[in-house]
C-alpha cells in the first residue's frame, strides 16, 4: 500500500513539473460575424393610411309598383345590366286606361258646359249694358262661370292622375345598374307601394368605397384635399397583395365618431370592369402625400429597443456600430428615415451576436451565371 502511495505521488509530482514548463497557448481573437448589409439611398417614399373599407354602391333602387294590378310582363332577366328608363315589367293597364278614358270624357263635357257659360255671359253682360236685366242676373251668370272654370280645373287634374296610373303599368329601371334576383312572375298580383319590391337595382359603375380615417390623420388629409388635387385610394383584397381598382377620394363626412375616434371617407372608382362587388370588403389605401429626397432603408435592417428605432452602421475597418434613426414614413420593405446618411452601409441579418465594436464580414456574392450563346439559325 505504501509503495502504491509513493507510485500515485511520484507521477502527480512528474505530471506538475511538465506543466510547470509549457509554453502557454495564445488566445484566439473572436471570429468575424457574418452579416449582410444594404447601402442607405436617396429617394422618394408615398405615405399612405391603411384602413378596412366596403364597397357602396352610389345608387340601390328597391323596384316597387306604383299601382295595383296584375304582372302581364317581365321584361328583365335576373343578373342582367339595365340601363334608365328600360322597360322592367308590365302591370295590367286595361283598368288605368279605362278609368283615364272616363276622366278625359268627363274633362269634355265641362268644357263645353263652359263654353255655353261664357257665350252666356257675353249676352247677359250686353243685356245689362242695356239696362235689360238687373245686375244680380250678371253676377250669378259670372258665378256660374267660375264654378264651371274650377270644375275644369278638377276635371283637368284627374285626367292628368289617371294619365300618370297609365305611366306607372310599366315600370322602367330609374337607373343604370345591375338587377338582383327576381320577386315576381308573370300573373303574379302586386299591391301599389308594396313592401317586398319587384326587384333590386344595384348601380355598379362607378362605385364607391366606404372607409375610416383615425381623427389623428384628419388634418393632413384635409390639407391635402384643399390643394385641389384628387387623392388617390386603391383598393385591395383581403390579403393585401392584389390592387383589385384604383380610384380617388371623394369626400370626408362631417363629423368624428366618439365611440371610434375615426370618421367615414368616400373613394370613387369607375368599376370599369366590375373588380368591386357591393357589399365586398377591401382594404383601402389612401395616398396622403409624396416624401422626395429622403435617405431610404431597407426595413430588415431597422432594429427596436423599446421606444427607440437604431440601425448597425459597417465602419471602414469592417466593424459596426449601433445609430439611433427615426422613422418617418414606412411602405412595403422600405422605411424614410433620419439619423444616417446616403451610401452607409447598414446590417440587414445577423444580429444575433452583434453589438459595438464587432467585426463582421460580409460574404461576397455569387456571380451571375452567364447567359447561354443562343442557338444559331441557319
Amino acid at each position: 500500500v505504501i509503495w502504491t502511495i509513493l507510485l500515485v505521488a511520484i507521477l502527480i509530482g512528474i505530471w506538475l513539473v511538465v506543466r510547470a514548463f509549457e509554453k502557454p497557448k495564445p488566445k484566439q481573437p473572436p471570429q468575424p460575424i457574418p452579416v449582410g448589409v444594404a447601402a442607405v439611398t436617396l429617394g422618394n417614399i408615398d405615405v399612405y393610411l391603411d384602413a378596412l373599407g366596403n364597397v357602396t354602391p352610389v345608387y340601390t333602387d328597391t323596384i316597387v309598383s306604383r299601382v295595383a294590378g296584375m304582372v302581364t310582363e317581365v321584361r328583365f332577366k335576373e343578373g342582367q345590366i339595365v340601363k334608365k328608363d328600360d322597360l322592367l315589367a308590365v302591370i295590367d293597364p286595361r283598368p288605368y286606361v279605362a278609368a283615364f278614358l272616363q276622366a278625359q270624357g268627363q274633362l269634355e263635357r265641362d268644357e263645353a258646359l263652359l263654353k255655353n257659360a261664357r257665350i252666356d255671359l257675353v249676352r247677359y253682360q250686353n243685356s245689362y249694358k242695356e239696362h235689360a236685366i238687373p245686375e244680380q242676373e250678371l253676377a250669378t251668370q259670372q258665378a256660374t262661370v267660375d264654378e264651371d272654370e274650377g270644375t275644369v280645373k278638377l276635371d283637368q287634374g284627374n285626367l292628368d292622375a289617371a294619365k300618370v296610373n297609365v305611366d306607372y303599368t310599366r315600370i322602367v329601371s330609374p337607373i343604370d345598374g345591375r338587377v338582383g334576383l327576381r320577386n315576381i312572375d308573370p300573373g303574379n298580383v302586386v299591391s301599389a307601394n308594396g313592401t317586398t319590391g319587384l326587384c333590386v337595382i344595384t348601380q355598379l359603375q362607378p362605385i364607391t368605397v366606404i372607409f375610416v380615417i383615425a381623427e389623428d390623420s384628419i388634418d393632413e388629409v384635409f390639407a391635402q384635399m384643399s390643394t385641389g388635387k384628387p387623392m388617390q385610394v386603391i383598393a385591395l383584397d383581403r390579403s393585401k397583395q392584389h390592387t383589385l381598382a384604383t380610384g380617388t377620394l371623394l369626400t370626408v363626412d362631417n363629423q368624428v365618431s366618439t365611440t371610434t375616434g375615426t370618421v367615414r371617407a368616400r373613394a370613387t372608382f369607375p368599376n370599369t370592369y366590375n373588380e368591386l362587388f357591393p357589399s365586398q370588403f377591401v382594404n383601402a389605401r389612401l395616398l396622403v402625400k409624396t416624401l422626395t429626397r429622403v435617405n431610404l432603408a431597407p426595413q430588415a435592417a431597422i432594429q427596436h429597443n423599446n421606444d427607440v428605432a437604431f440601425v448597425y452602421v459597417v465602419q471602414p475597418d469592417l466593424s459596426v456600430q449601433s445609430r439611433n434613426v427615426k422613422i418617418l414614413a414606412t411602405e412595403a420593405e422600405t422605411s424614410a428615415v433620419s439619423g444616417v446618411e446616403p451610401g452607409d452601409q447598414l446590417v440587414t441579418d445577423g444580429f444575433d451576436k452583434l453589438q459595438n465594436g464587432s467585426k463582421i464580414m460580409i460574404p461576397k456574392k455569387a456571380p451571375a451565371a452567364a447567359n447561354p450563346a443562343a442557338p444559331k439559325t441557319g
